[in-house]
């Protein structure tokens, strides 16, 4: 007699949330197949460190076949999913060839948005990717080097060298506030001895955004906080204040026009557009709706998770945050939820444990908030820098990572200036 057939998930994307999920099946009687348009996963609250030079994309990332190489119920594939065709239970790869499930996970993750002014990306570039976060590293180092150049041969007049000089970062949330405080550290401090034209020291960096305090998902208290050390380490922070335009000579802030060679986006996220063939409501940004089921409306084969997901807080009735540990938790949930089903069992409800938040801005300082305290300074900075080191994945990278942040700690240089590509 034929076995049955085992039932088949589809996971789109391995970040947080589709890896979640496909490791808490290792052992349950169902076919998986994970696809990703890049082949590998990556921490993405340190991708920062990658762009400032502190870390090296492999301290920060594994292929994915390397996490799944003793998972036997996990295919992986390297392609890109161009639509979903709910009804017939299928989904199509860019290259036209199509898959059938029984079961989908969509974790497709965020980029970076614009607000209908896609025309900035090109001198503004976001933080979402490894390749992102090389070509940041490499701006910002290139920007040093442009004006030591240009001053050693005697081409370079002021107003050029402090273009050059002059580092924005549009948004201060966790990634712009954690940017931003990098690049104050590699000007004042990394580089200061190492030129012999230009004074790093002088360099200008500007955060700015139209919130009434950076870091608005934390309680004003730590955003005060986190704005007092930029401040401490000379960058100028400018909230209520919006950019009303981005072109290759600079960015207007508010009435100002900031003459820059260096700006970086980091305001706002928008979904896949893939999302658009599921035929189900999406909000402004272009998530997916999902019950507290994390299933889409009248598909409950279909699950949506992570930065993709607009889902509903039971405990606040607000919108879930696009952070990692939402994405995590949603992954736990949806593999016992489908281990439950397949033994005929219904699932309960998914509900978040909000465990706190927590930022950086630079080396021994960072806000915390866990419950109702609050905490800033070098012990946040010790549990941002436990609490990290704990969620990387591999026992390599979490002693690699530990390492260099404790020789950079302790001799302020950051390891990782290396120019990889002729941009002078």
């Amino acid at each position: 007699m034929q076995a049955a057939q085992r039932p088949h998930l589809i996971i789109i994307g391995g970040g947080f949330g589709g890896l979640t999920v496909a490791r808490g099946l290792k052992r349950a009687a169902i076919d998986i197949t994970l696809i990703d348009k890049a082949n590998h996963h990556v921490f993405q609250p340190l991708l920062y460190q990658v762009a400032t030079a502190a870390l090296s994309p492999g301290n920060i990332a594994l292929p994915l076949r390397a996490i799944f190489r003793n998972q036997k119920n996990v295919r992986v594939l390297m392609n890109r999913v161009d639509s979903v065709m709910t009804a017939e239970k299928k989904i199509r790869l860019v290259s036209g060839d199509e898959f059938s499930y029984d079961r989908l996970v969509i974790a497709t993750g965020a980029r970076h948005s614009y607000f209908g002014h896609n025309e900035w990306e090109k001198n503004a570039p976001g933080l979402k990717t490894l390749a992102d976060a090389l070509k940041i590293r490499q701006k910002i180092l290139v920007a040093f080097e442009r004006a030591e150049a240009l001053l050693s041969v005697g081409k370079a007049d002021a107003n050029e060298l402090r273009r050059l000089l002059t580092f924005v970062i549009v948004g201060a949330g966790p990634t712009g506030v954690e940017l931003a405080g990098s690049i104050a550290e590699i000007a004042h401090y990394t580089l200061r001895k190492e030129f012999r034209g230009i004074n790093p020291d002088t360099a200008r960096i500007v955060i700015v955004d139209a919130a009434s305090h950076v870091l608005t998902a934390f309680p004003s208290v730590l955003g005060d906080s986190a704005a007092r050390a930029l401040q401490k380490l000379k960058v100028e922070v400018h909230t209520q204040t919006a950019v009303t335009n981005i072109t290759p000579a600079g960015v207007q802030i508010g009435e100002e026009f900031v003459p820059t060679a260096n700006i970086f986006w980091a305001a706002g996220n928008t979904a896949s557009s893939m999302l658009k063939s599921l035929g189900s409501e999406l909000d402004r940004a272009g998530r997916a709706m999902v019950g507290d089921d994390l299933a889409i409306a009248n598909f409950p084969e279909v699950s949506v998770i992570g930065d993709a997901a607009h889902a509903i807080d039971s405990a606040t009735g607000n919108p879930l945050p696009g952070v990692a540990p939402v994405a995590i938790q949603q992954g736990l949930y949806l593999a016992r939820k489908i281990k439950q089903e397949l033994r005929g069992k219904i699932a309960p409800k998914f509900r978040y444990w909000d465990k706190g938040s927590m930022a950086t801005i630079g080396r021994g300082r960072a806000v915390a908030k866990l419950g109702k305290l609050h905490f800033s300074g070098f012990i946040a900075w010790l549990m941002w820098s436990f609490i990290h080191i704990l969620y990387l994945i591999g026992f390599r990278n979490r002693f690699a990572v530990m390492s260099l942040w404790i020789y950079s700690y302790l001799t302020n240089s950051r390891t990782v200036r290396l120019i990889t590509a002729d941009d002078l």
